[in-house]
């Protein structure tokens, strides 16, 4: 080949093999879903802000709100909804991006071609599960801290304070000692409780000892048990020992201020992680609570799994519909979309329902949905793939 002289030719190495990140494949049907999945993401986040906005309307009118402090509310109530909006998202952005492609039968090419079903569905199958990691660290980590910003600054609007309410018959575990402490009732002051009990725990037996008290308070970081009754217990569960009519002072978990010791232990499930929703379950069942609200935290801790796992299920389910009904345009994929959606919450509210009352185990009764979908979905990609 000719050359000027003095002017070096080009490699042309760079030119015909591409570095990529991704397969070529992989990288075409990505862009493919993005913009849907973007779209059904952005859709899905506006409804729940205008839904939230009209409920809480009413209150905002009367009470005169400032702007500013509305908007904030509506921002931090946001992250609560990814759980359900990533599902969404990817139902939506599946059924479109592979409708296109069945419509333009660009997926019967690529099967003629020799390109297996399962190759083709590999990259939407593992979007899902990236989705459901990334939409279970914000469940996890930014949405129980935003909610709880969302519910101080309600009762900012509402009650021209960010203090929340304090409810009886509380528990709190600290990590480091391991103690449980329960709370009767708390005065107006929200430093003086009555009826309060400190379980030291003894592994594998019981608890080690137990102190009541008729009355404490807080001072500091610290809580002043008046007059506590401290009983010993050993190994076989008979007592040990009984020591009476002594003030006490024991930390506060974590040396917490008297607000955010209350805030964190009357707050509802979803200022919790799940970190935290298991140190409560445990609590109320070493001491005996039950009902329908060891029920609600136990059905809601099981869903602060399942739910965000519903992102990967909803791309399960999509995938062979969308191959399916696909050249019927996009019109049956919105279609499709809204109704898969309402079916699985559906069935979700049905389970959660039995789980909260014990009729089944509320870790099948979250988990319930999940198994039924994306057995379904499973099964029909299987089918396609023959």
């Amino acid at each position: 080949m000719a050359s000027v002289p003095g002017i070096r030719a080009p490699s042309l190495a760079p030119t015909l093999h591409p570095q990529r990140w991704l397969p070529l494949l992989d990288a075409y049907i990505l862009r493919e879903m993005a913009g849907p999945f973007t779209f059904g993401l952005a859709a899905f986040l506006l409804f729940w802000f205008i839904n939230i906005f009209f409920l809480a309307a009413d209150y905002v009118i009367n009470q005169h709100a400032p702007f500013f402090l509305v908007l904030r509310f509506l921002i931090f109530r946001l992250p609560q909804s990814t759980p359900m909006a990533f599902p969404f998202a990817c139902l939506f952005g599946t059924l479109l991006a592979f409708g296109r492609l069945t419509a333009d039968n660009e997926i019967s090419a690529l099967r003629t071609s020799g390109v297996s079903f399962a190759r083709i569905v590999r990259t939407p199958v593992l979007f899902g599960v990236v989705m459901f990691v990334l939409s279970f660290w914000i469940n996890e980590q930014i949405a129980p801290l935003s909610t709880d910003l969302s519910t101080r600054t309600f009762y900012q609007i509402i009650y021209r304070t960010e203090t929340l309410p304090i409810e009886p018959q509380l528990f709190r575990r600290d990590p480091e000692t391991q103690r449980v402490f329960y709370v009767g009732s708390v005065q107006p002051d929200g430093k003086t409780m009555q009826n309060i009990m400190i379980f030291v725990p003894e592994p594998n037996s019981g608890f080690r000892e137990v102190t009541t008290a008729e009355t404490g308070t807080v001072e500091d970081s610290v809580l002043v048990l008046k007059n506590a009754v401290e009983t010993r217990f050993k190994k076989n569960g008979r007592i040990d020992g009984v020591i009476t009519g002594r003030d006490v002072r024991v930390g506060l978990p974590l040396g917490e201020t008297t607000q955010s010791f209350f805030s964190s232990a009357s707050n509802d499930p979803y200022t919790m992680n799940t970190k935290q929703l298991s140190s409560q379950i445990k609590v109320m069942q070493a001491t005996g609570q039950g009902g329908p609200s060891l029920g609600l935290l136990r059905i809601t801790l099981a869903q602060k799994f399942a739910y965000p796992f519903a992102s990967f299920i909803a791309v399960l389910i999509a995938l062979p519909l969308a191959v399916r009904f696909g050249k019927k345009g996009r019109t049956l994929g919105i279609a499709l979309s809204v109704v898969v959606l309402f079916v699985y919450y559906a069935l979700s509210a049905i389970s959660a329902a039995f789980g909260r009352n014990d009729v089944i185990n509320p870790y099948l009764a979250a988990w319930l949905p999940n198994v039924l979908m994306g057995g379904v979905g499973a099964y029909l990609i299987v089918r396609e793939e023959r």
